[in-house]
């Protein structure tokens, strides 16, 4: 563990929260002391959830640790089943309990509640949130379907004639990002195709909906980080395959389409032609000619980037210059399609990392986390969110999927507003020393009669660094009409041309000369 102002993932326990959180019916005791206390801000404010986390925390402090802690614990895990009464609970420690090796497990067990008890070990010094969340939903499946497994090497028998073909939803958790509609999106998909979804897990199931994952057909798997483990184990116990293809953008829909036909036995040819993406279309159209070639950088969890490489180079006619994840697990299919796209993939969870992998290759658009959120900004280039981490924005009122055809026009409309808005911030700025539209002029419909722009010196531009040429005043002048999500790579290849050639003072003609080099 190191400490850091910024992280992409936490511990596992909160990787065990949000599957808590996301189900029903399930409550959760963490061993933890005062400080590790942060679930309801977590769900509350980010999510925006009308309900508090079904979470309750031992709360010791310093002086608890001469005593009997683990009586403590016991005392706090039979208060909060007398007060929720669910119909289970998950026992676990939290980092910082972690080191006093109470063994809340053990502890759970000996109390004899009426309700099942499922122990959690999450190695917070080895692993991260999303691995917490993937393992505590393997423990949660196998306590419960488990004991409904046929005998090993018992055959799957054939659905019934006439039976609609049916499968489970795996994956989606509390603070995912816009996992509450991709899981609605993906419904609505499976409906028309004529699958019955039996059951959706974690987000919405209670543990007596998962002694029932067994009886579907096959599984969904929309988000690996969390359910490929489990689709794993159920495919080797229940015998029911899992689809691979994770439906976000036009194609991997179809693809998924495709997939989710062959595993049901049905013909897929009334969902492919009832296509309902604007997406398509609006990447071909006129006006969005000019964003093809875009330079475009992704990073996110495994899933999303991988996801969204695709879909920005495929679909979009964007440029991927790079491509990469926090999550280790998945660096194995980031590294595939990074070179897929002839980038260099990143694999790294510092985000400082990320922000001089960025500044290195000067995209016009990130997509990223929260995080490339703010260092694009701080860079000046558009950015749209892709994955998880994510803040409250990223939680909207609206119906606002990443999956499926509503999820590949909100890609659309999400990735090509910053790109929009960087080419009105240019035209702003270029009329802005106009004599009709500078900041002065009134409004010209009120009939007033325009009035000249202020003029005001402009100052010479200071070159990169201190040995570098210097800028003209005309120079600068011009430069500042360059659109500014590309202004600065202008600015440094000028310098580089102006260095190069041993020119001191850059003007209007090097800068031109400078274009006319670059652009063979």
């Amino acid at each position: 563990m190191k400490l850091a102002i910024w992280t992409y993932e936490g511990p596992p326990h909160v990787g065990a929260m949000r599957v808590a959180t996301a189900m029903q019916g399930l409550h959760y005791v963490l061993h933890a002391p005062q400080g590790d206390t942060y679930a309801d801000l977590l769900f509350t404010m980010i999510e925006r959830l009308p309900h508090r986390p079904p979470v309750t925390y031992t709360t010791f402090q310093a002086r608890d640790l001469g005593t009997d802690t683990g009586e403590l614990f016991k005392r706090t895990m039979r208060d909060a089943y007398e007060r929720y009464r669910p119909e289970a609970i998950m026992v676990g420690a939290s980092c910082t309990a972690e080191l006093i090796q109470d063994d809340p497990g053990g502890l759970g067990r000996t109390l004899g509640l009426p309700i099942p008890v499922v122990p959690l070990e999450l190695p917070s010094y080895q692993r991260k949130e999303n691995w917490g969340a993937s393992e505590t939903f393997y423990r949660l499946v196998r306590a419960f379907a488990g004991p409904n497994a046929p005998a090993p090497g018992t055959s799957r028998p054939a659905r019934e004639p006439g039976r609609r073909p049916s499968c489970n939803i795996l994956g989606p958790t509390a603070l995912g990002f816009r996992h509450r509609d991709d899981v609605i999106e993906i419904e609505r998909l499976l409906d028309r195709l004529g699958v019955e979804v039996r059951v959706v897990a974690p987000r919405g199931a209670t543990p007596t909906q998962l002694t029932l994952l067994g009886e579907a057909d096959f599984n969904v798997v929309l988000y690996p980080e969390t359910a490929e483990v489990t689709a794993r184990w159920l495919e080797k116990t229940f015998g029911q395959p899992s689809t691979r293809t994770v439906p976000i953008g036009v194609g991997a829909t179809r693809a998924f389409i495709r997939e989710v036909a062959e595993l049901a036995g049905i013909d897929p040819a009334g969902a492919l032609a009832d296509a309902e993406s604007r997406l398509p279309w609006y990447s071909r159209s006129v006006d969005s000619t000019y964003l093809t070639g875009k330079r475009v950088f992704v990073f996110g969890d495994g899933t999303h980037a991988v996801a969204a490489a695709r879909v920005a180079a495929r679909e979009f006619g964007f440029e991927v210059v790079g491509v990469g994840t926090y999550d280790r697990t998945f660096a194995r299919d980031v590294r595939a399609v990074a070179e897929e796209f002839g980038a260099e993939a990143l694999i790294s969870d510092d985000y400082l990392e990320v922000e001089a992998r960025i500044a290195e290759l000067r995209p016009e658009l990130v997509l990223g986390t929260q995080m490339e959120r703010h260092i694009a900004k701080r860079l000046g280039i558009g950015c749209a969110v892709i994955s998880a981490p994510v803040h409250v924005q990223d939680f909207p009122a609206r119906y606002s999927p990443q999956m499926g055809y509503e999820g590949a026009n909100v890609l659309w409309d999400a990735w090509v507003h910053p790109l929009m808005m960087g080419l009105e911030e240019h035209l702003l700025g270029m009329f802005r020393g106009d004599f009709e539209f500078h900041d002065g002029a009134g409004a010209s419909h009120h009939g007033a009669p325009a009035t000249a722009a202020p003029t005001e010196p402009e100052p010479v531009a200071a070159a990169n660094d201190a040995d570098g040429p210097s800028w003209t005043t005309d120079a600068d002048k011009e430069l500042r009409k360059v659109p500014f999500f590309v202004r600065g790579k202008a600015r440094r290849n000028t310098e580089s041309y102006a260095r190069e050639h041993g020119v001191a003072t850059i003007t209007i003609e090097t800068l031109y000369d400078a274009k006319a080099h670059f652009a063979r």
